[in-house]
């Protein structure tokens, strides 16, 4: 690390004192807004609720450390958990924490190699239908709290969101969410009434993490068997904590090292599967309230972490008696500001594919619960429009010289797979000219399918006795096709 990356690393650690307080209080809102939805995914994982949590302090501190982006809370919840679930249901909790060391290595190795430039094919379209559905996937887990439940909850879901919303008009020394855990705890215990606490949650951790091997023979059948699970659960990892980073990169107009994020977050999942935790990757939710708060810098992560710890052991039996209602209330903050609400006034104004591709990545991840899977919709339809709209912009126009007998085939846009059998199919292979010219000048030939395309019409018009000549061929797209087709730049009658 040189000196100007050296500098940065400290200034993502501390820069002003208020910043620091900052951090910290928002480490700490994220910590409660972090509980419910680990015990959660620790369900739908059919893990104990300890595994979860083990597994996100483990990740907080490592991630705060090693990661990529400043102020990302990680954590063992997300589409990882819904990969997790079959593995533990088939072979139990020890090949999970197998598989959780192997997902580690897996991005640690896509870190080390830059892999993450293929998030550069994730357009913008797909990162606002995915904040989004993420953001209906938040109110829509808060939904159970508030069905079926006693009007006492209610009006302290109410009270919650009063507190956040009208508190900052008084103070904003403590962030609203904070007061709003204080002051409701407060009421509950001072006048008993019936409503879910985090104690109803599930059990909260009574030791501290301690190290463990994954007890699994370590050979080649079980390799087999926590192969495919660990593939996935890196993959999905991965795609989650970028696009958190990618949203926080936007919400804070910075940037970041979505690299060193991989790396990190593989090397946090080590950790976690060495400590019996699960895989995580980056919480959107929690991190979009991590900013929101104030956080900015890796002290937030880490105290995100710490924090945890303090609440699953030391502060255990005060932290049981908080009431459900108020991180629902947190919750139901956080899906409103993370809903990208000017996406709703931009379907009118914006191309209709860019809001076809939105919608659709909105609808997929929401009915199955995977973001992943809205995701590779949206890429998918992106790469499908993306390659129709090219195809319309190339075109190939002819010219006749009578004097000379010659006919010009002048070429404009790009030819790749997508375009190339278009571009075939606009010459007359049985032309009765003499002479041919094919003028390239205005086109680019960008792969093997474009280069064969070229070479099939040039040969079948040689084979017919027509003079070939082609022009215009740009320095890239000669050296392509000196390489693949060399026939094809010598005029031969």
């Amino acid at each position: 690390m040189n000196n100007s990356s050296l500098s940065r690393y400290r200034a993502e650690w501390f820069t002003s004192t208020g910043d620091t307080r900052r951090d910290i209080l928002a480490g700490m809102v994220g910590t409660f807004a972090l509980i419910p939805e680990v015990i959660a995914f620790s369900f739908v994982a059919g893990i104990d609720p300890e595994v979860g949590l083990f597994a996100s302090f483990m990740i907080g501190i490592v991630i705060a450390i090693t990661g990529g982006r400043p102020a990302m809370i990680s954590g063992a919840a997300g589409s990882v958990a819904l990969v997790a679930a079959a593995l533990v249901h088939a072979h139990g909790l020890q090949y999970l924490l197998a598989a959780t060391l192997m997902a580690g290595l897996l991005q640690i190795a896509f870190g080390l190699l830059k892999l993450d430039v293929l998030m550069r094919f994730v357009s913008r379209s797909v990162r606002t239908g995915f904040v989004n559905a993420l953001a209906i996937l938040i109110f829509s887990a808060q939904v159970p709290q508030m069905v079926g439940v006693t009007w006492h909850s209610c009006a302290m879901i109410a009270g919650g969101l009063a507190i956040i919303y009208l508190a900052p008009r008084i103070t904003t020394a403590i962030p609203s969410p904070l007061i709003c855990i204080l002051i409701l705890t407060a009421i509950s215990i001072a006048i008993p009434m019936p409503i879910r606490t985090v104690a109803d949650l599930g059990r909260l951790p009574a030791s501290l993490p301690a190290f463990t091997l994954p007890g699994v023979p370590f050979d080649w059948q079980t390799l087999r068997i926590v192969a495919p699970y660990a593939l996935a659960m890196a993959a999905v990892g991965l795609l989650e904590s970028m696009m958190t980073a990618s949203v926080v990169d936007d919400l804070t107009e910075t940037t970041s090292s979505k690299a060193r994020e991989c790396t990190g977050l593989g090397l946090a999942n080590v950790a976690a599967g060495l400590f019996g935790g699960i895989a995580g990757c980056g919480m959107i939710g929690q991190t979009v309230g991590n900013v929101r708060y104030g956080g900015r810098g890796r002290l937030s992560t880490f105290v995100a972490g710490v924090f945890l710890l303090l609440v699953m052991v030391p502060l255990r039996p005060w932290v049981a008696q908080v009431p459900v209602a108020a991180l629902v209330a947190i919750m139901i903050m956080v899906s409103a500001s993370t809903f990208s609400w000017g996406s709703i006034r931009d379907l009118a104004r914006h191309p209709k594919v860019s809001g076809v591709v939105m919608v659709a990545t909105v609808i997929v991840t929401v009915a199955t619960h995977d973001l992943s899977a809205g995701v590779a919709v949206g890429v998918l339809l992106s790469g499908v429009f993306f390659a129709f709209k090219v195809t319309r912009l190339m075109d190939v126009r002819a010219e006749h010289d009578e004097g000379s007998d010659t006919r010009t085939y002048i070429v404009t846009g790009q030819i790749f797979f997508a375009s190339a059998d278009i571009f075939a199919d606009r010459f007359d292979l049985r032309d009765t000219a003499r002479h041919v010219r094919i003028d390239l000048t205005a086109s680019h030939l960008w792969d093997v399918t474009a280069v064969g395309a070229l070479e099939d019409v040039v040969t079948k018009m040689r084979h017919h006795g027509i003079a070939v000549e082609v022009i215009g061929l740009n320095q890239a797209s000669s050296i392509l096709v000196d390489r693949l087709a060399p026939t094809v730049g010598s005029p031969i009658a």
